[in-house]
């Protein structure tokens, strides 16, 4: 498999990903009423369910890296031609998300099994380590998405100046990156899903092309 080709099977990877995840995370890890829940039954509903939660962790933020990683050198290859310059500085923020996911997804898995050892005699110390550890996976990029967005941002920009993607697909990944940039300004996190739900067709969309040519 060519690296077109690879970096075409990564995005449709990462979309299947995200799909997944929404998928769990509004079923399964959702508890009913959970807004009349305390925060140390929250945790308890989550330590009844730690294999799902970290496992869809993994994929959601572990393999998505690792994908991430080929999908971001791919479209480098891809656009490098028509915009150098811009490419340069779009891989570098695609790897670097794609670091900070993969240490977000690690970070609440392990710290996970640490608090699922100290709610064995500390529910409430447990849970004020859950939420301290909640706030780090947040601030790397469980929920704010700007080193994510801006390279969407960059790649869309990319590929309008070299023509390596078709032209709507690339107003799209404009419209998806800035709601993924505007998530550092406080309040607009809500964004953060709307980032998500845009990037599935941007990924889908990004995959087939990639997949079907060299270039468009």
């Amino acid at each position: 498999m060519d690296l077109q080709k690879a970096g075409g099977a990564a995005a449709l990877v990462e979309a299947v990903a995200y799909i997944a995840g929404f998928a769990v995370w509004l079923t399964l890890l959702a508890p009913e009423n959970a807004e009349s829940l305390s925060a140390v039954q929250k945790l308890a509903f989550l330590l009844e369910r730690k294999a799902l939660f970290q496992a869809t962790n993994l994929l959601i933020y572990v393999f998505f890296g690792v994908f991430l990683v080929v999908l971001a050198v791919a479209l480098h290859e891809r656009l490098k031609a028509g915009a150098f310059a811009m490419m340069q500085t779009a891989t570098a923020f695609g790897l670097i998300w794609a670091g900070l996911v993969i240490a977000s997804g690690m970070v609440a898995n392990v710290g996970l099994d640490a608090v699922a050892r100290i709610n064995e005699t500390d529910p409430a110390q447990a849970t004020s380590v859950w939420q301290t550890i909640g706030a780090v996976q947040n601030g790397l990029g469980g929920g704010v998405e700007i080193v994510g967005g801006l390279w969407v941002v960059l790649i869309s920009w990319a590929a309008l100046r070299s023509a390596g993607l078709p032209r709507l697909l690339n107003y799209i990944g404009f419209a998806v990156g800035a709601a993924g940039v505007l998530t550092v300004v406080p309040g607009l996190g809500d964004l953060g899903a709307i980032f998500g739900l845009g990037q599935i067709v941007w990924f889908v969309w990004l995959g087939a092309v990639m997949l079907r040519t060299q270039r468009d």
